[in-house]
């Protein structure tokens, strides 16, 4: 597909970064000749340096054979003209970024007037995401698919879980047989397991399944902790106004310290039931003085990965045992887990999720492409679902018998009411909703998981 991104930032250059790879013909256009620079060297894109609202801009760039236009400036009012125009000027399809609250309330009304096939708010959905994993404390990453009815849940193994040292076929079966530990990060290894697998400490456990049986296993593992209801955030950004309004539904207390004097009279303004205080979040004293040990729950939220890495790590010390760090700028959650935070949030890798979603269904619409796409484990796998349809080849035969591709597990089968952790005699019915777990290989249509089917 042609695709064409307006503004190269942190989201615009992941987005080129992640479509290139999947062998689409990308354009970035940005005013920024250091950031063209930078992408220029780094990706297999085109470059143009102009102003993405310049008509003849559009036109060098090849508006009018574009199969999408994404507008994903810093300026939502931008994105909107952008895309407004590049549809006028031939543009098959287009997304645009807006962020701002105030627009929030009126996205449905903005997609039909400005005929926008995909809005993105990275900053919404990362409050969403954030906001998710407060509901499960023990989870590192979550995430839910088959309209709920599934969900995907990352766990770090402990010393103190009852799974260490034990092979996964040796685990009793009242204990595993309705989830499935379908991924597993050890170090730099992603491995799919198998029966003689054993869970290792530090190991980061990828496990699906039903919600309350995923919070079952995890609770009989030993990773359970209490519900949240006192939290901390630094950095009073948009992020954390949209996670004070949705934490504001669960009953949760918040707090939000904010460096800029102005920007907490805006937010103290905007969000009357939550506690705004001015001042520096990397600053002990302070933190202590608000009473860090007590949270149940510390979120860092700046825009600064730095800060955000000092704050937690002083949370920690605290003894807070949800720590969550908002990233904008370093690529490797690594470095955070290894230092102790619990769970990374990025904005840029949720947005990317949504495209990559939408892209590969533009992309094989006549087939069965994706319905969700979700990057796991550092973005080394993805977790898919697809919904069979008439064109799906192997319809009704024993999952036995088929030849999946290399790298490729089918983890759930949502059907109807009934959640299925699949095994060799079950099969897959039209209607059905299949999780689909991905080490390494890049997937767009469920026909592509089945390589063969036997005899």
């Amino acid at each position: 597909m042609k695709i064409i991104i307006i503004g190269d930032g942190k989201v615009g250059h992941s987005l080129a970064e992640h479509l290139s790879l999947e062998n689409h013909d990308v354009t970035i256009i940005d005013k920024n000749p250091e950031a063209l620079r930078k992408a220029s060297e780094a990706l297999d894109v085109m470059c143009i340096k102009g102003n993405g609202l310049s008509t003849k801009v559009m036109l060098e760039a090849g508006i009018e054979n574009a199969d999408l236009l994404i507008a994903a400036t810093s300026s939502d009012e931008i994105n909107m003209v952008c895309t407004l125009t590049g549809r006028k000027l031939g543009a098959s399809h287009t997304i645009a970024r807006i962020r701002d609250p105030e627009y929030a309330d009126e996205l449905s009304v903005l997609k039909t007037e400005l005929g926008l096939d995909l809005v993105i708010n990275p900053e919404q959905a990362a409050a969403r995401e954030i906001a998710r994993l407060l509901r499960f404390p023990s989870a590192t990453d979550i995430e839910h698919f088959a309209k709920g009815r599934i969900e995907f849940v990352e766990i770090t193994a402990t010393h103190d879980m009852h799974l260490i040292g034990i092979s996964l076929k040796n685990i009793p079966r009242k204990r595993i047989s309705n989830i499935l530990i379908g991924v597993v990060k050890r170090g730099n290894e992603v491995i799919i397991p198998n029966g003689d697998f054993e869970i290792a400490v530090d190991d980061r456990l990828s496990i699906i399944g039903r919600p309350n049986d995923v919070f079952t296993f995890c609770k009989q593992a030993g990773k359970y902790t209490q519900k949240i209801k006192n939290v901390m955030v630094v950095g009073g950004g948009i992020i954390a106004h949209y996670l004070a309004m949705n934490l504001k539904l669960n009953d949760i207390k918040v707090k939000i310290i904010e460096i800029n004097k102005e920007r907490c009279y805006e937010l103290a303004e905007l969000l009357p039931d939550t506690l705004v205080i001015n001042g520096d979040g990397t600053d002990k004293a302070l933190l202590d003085s608000e009473n860090l040990s007590e949270m149940d729950a510390f979120i860092a939220l700046t825009g600064r990965d730095e800060e955000n890495l000092i704050s937690a790590m002083l949370a920690k010390q605290s003894g807070v045992k949800k720590v969550i760090v908002k990233t904008t700028r370093i690529d490797n959650p690594v470095l955070f887990h290894d230092l102790g935070v619990d769970s990374v949030v990025s904005p840029k890798l949720i947005t990317t999720n949504y495209i990559l979603k939408y892209v590969r269904g533009l992309s094989n619409a006549v087939g069965n492409p994706a319905e969700t796409v979700y990057k796991i484990v550092d973005g080394e796998a993805e977790v898919l679902e697809f919904v069979a349809n008439k064109t799906t080849k192997f319809l009704n035969i024993p999952l036995k018998k088929l030849k999946l591709m290399k790298g490729v597990i089918i983890g759930a089968i949502a059907r109807k009411n009934d959640i299925i952790i699949p095994h060799g005699d079950d099969v897959i019915k039209q209607g059905d909703s299949v999780i689909v777990i991905s080490v390494d290989k890049l997937i767009s249509d469920f026909n592509e998981v089945v390589v063969s089917v036997g005899g």
